[in-house]
């Protein structure tokens, strides 16, 4: 879905009108109108405050042109579990469980390695098979390599 459409949808589900939308993020109807028609884009600031205020990232507001996976866990991210600042605003990097009120819930990969280990293994991959590939690929992720800095 283009940026467009889903702005279209998101004021037409809420019962929005594109005045009353317009106020809510501090822009004129006519910008709104603008973005519904595809001729521009919310700025950097009008997405943060559409994002919040329709409680969708930033990447859904932009039709999802990138691929979110979690920089601490690896686990590929979607709304309903990107992590939130304390502020409400999402924070597109980290899920919800790695990431949560501005803080991190692991600080050290081993606890973490642990976990997956624990709760990933099923049928098909033993504990020991979790923990050889999440300890191959979690140094890769941006939060563990700024960590070890």
């Amino acid at each position: 879905m283009d940026t467009k459409d889903i702005i279209f949808k998101l004021r037409t589900q809420k019962g929005l009108s594109q005045d009353e939308l317009a106020e809510k993020v501090f822009v004129t109807r006519q910008a709104v109108s603008r973005w519904e028609n595809g001729e521009t884009v919310p700025n950097t600031e009008t997405l943060k405050l559409l994002s919040k205020f329709f409680d969708v990232s930033i990447n859904t507001l932009l039709g999802s042109p990138r691929k979110l996976i979690c920089q601490c866990c690896g686990m590929p991210l979607d709304d309903g579990i990107i992590s939130k600042e304390k502020d409400g605003a999402f924070n597109e990097e980290y899920c919800k469980w790695c990431y949560s009120d501005g803080k991190f819930t692991y600080d050290n990969i081993e606890d973490l390695l642990n976990f997956c280990a624990k709760h990933m293994a099923n049928e098909n991959y033993s504990a020991e098979q979790v923990r050889a590939y999440m300890a191959d690929m979690l140094p890769k992720l941006k939060y563990w390599q700024n960590l070890s800095k």
